[in-house]
């Protein structure tokens, strides 16, 4: 499927209607929102959530691996309301273990079907929020001083002459690199994704904590190439450096940035308003009014961008249900840490 085919086309309920039917909660209460979003988008996002009703929002950053270990630690007594950002996959997992709860929520239909998709796959309990393209980014600099192409294909990246140049999230912590293991998984068959992936252990520097990591590595001229999502890369071209994006070849996934409802969450009434306001036409825009460029999930809101990588990107038919689910997730997280990380690089 096409990048364009999550064309801007359907209107959104207005954020008045999404405030009010989400319940009753007080002005002077708080929500306290864990989220592994970019810290200024999530400082955003709190700030006009504050603007338009008056509660406040506690924000605490963390990757989206350390979430979810987070609600399995606090699972007797919750100290957060709503999870929001990260990868769908994960939000899977807490579903599956109980750690959120499921929202009827308003606004599903003004969504786009990749968000309303994780919605039924997850039974109410996460919603997609924003799509973003999985892909990489390189410095052109670097590759340039090592006389080394930009890659093109997953296939590229196990080239000799990237030994030493890539850099890709740790997935124990980060949901990015778990999504892509997983498509190479879906796209290629689990023995060859596993024989890839030592292939490619060979090639990378660091394994980052967080999913963003790679991409600032490579504006930053720390390293050649960074697996991460597109968007992310094209932030940091967009700011002057010398970074561009590559979709893969072969296909690639369009990640799905997800929210969920925290099982015992202790302002559940201004969760659930919060959780209406995000997936709003205004809400959504809050993305681009910090400066990201993914993909808003509801049809109303504006596109910050219309790159021509992305539009050529040929998406894979991700399954979120599989992927998702907890006892698969650890699988290849084990089988990775065991064949892939624990070999010399």
């Amino acid at each position: 499927m096409k990048f364009q085919a999550f064309k801007i086309t359907a209107a959104s309920l207005a954020v008045g209607l999404l405030l009010a039917g989400a319940g009753p909660a007080r002005a002077d209460g708080k929500v306290v929102l864990y989220c592994p979003a970019p810290g200024e988008w999530c400082q955003n996002v709190a700030n006009d959530f504050k603007r338009s009703t008056g509660i406040n929002v506690d924000v605490l950053r963390r990757s989206a691996g350390e979430i979810l270990a987070q609600l399995r630690a606090e699972s007797a007594h919750p100290r957060g309301d709503l999870w929001w950002g990260g990868i769908s996959d994960s939000h899977f997992v807490a579903a599956a273990e109980g750690l959120t709860i499921p929202y009827d929520t308003p606004a599903v239909n003004e969504l786009a079907p990749w968000a309303q998709a994780v919605y039924k796959a997850s039974n109410k309990h996460a919603i997609g929020t924003y799509g973003i393209a999985l892909g990489f980014g390189y410095n052109t600099e670097i590759l340039a001083k090592k006389k080394a192409a930009a890659p093109k294909c997953w296939a590229d990246l196990i080239k000799p002459e990237y030994k030493g140049e890539i850099q890709m999230p740790n997935p124990n912590s980060s949901g990015t690199a778990y999504q892509m293991i997983a498509s190479l998984v879906q796209m290629q068959g689990e023995e060859k994704a596993f024989d890839y992936l030592k292939k490619l252990n060979a090639n990378i520097n660091t394994y980052t904590r967080s999913g963003v990591a790679p991409g600032k590595a490579v504006a930053k001229g720390e390293t050649g190439v960074g697996i991460n999502y597109m968007e992310d890369i094209l932030v940091e071209q967009r700011a002057g450096f010398p970074a561009k994006i590559a979709a893969p070849c072969e296909g690639t996934a369009l990640g799905v940035d997800a929210m969920s409802i925290i099982k015992g969450a202790p302002n559940l009434a201004n969760a659930r308003l919060f959780y209406d306001y995000l997936i709003s036409a205004n809400g959504q825009e809050s993305g681009a009014r910090s400066g990201l460029l993914h993909t808003p999930a509801n049809l109303k809101a504006k596109r910050p961008i219309d790159d021509p990588e992305l539009k050529s990107a040929k998406f894979i038919d991700y399954d979120f249900k599989k992927f998702g689910a907890s006892d698969e997730r650890q699988r290849l997280l084990k089988r990775w840490e065991t064949e892939v990380n624990s070999l010399a690089r």
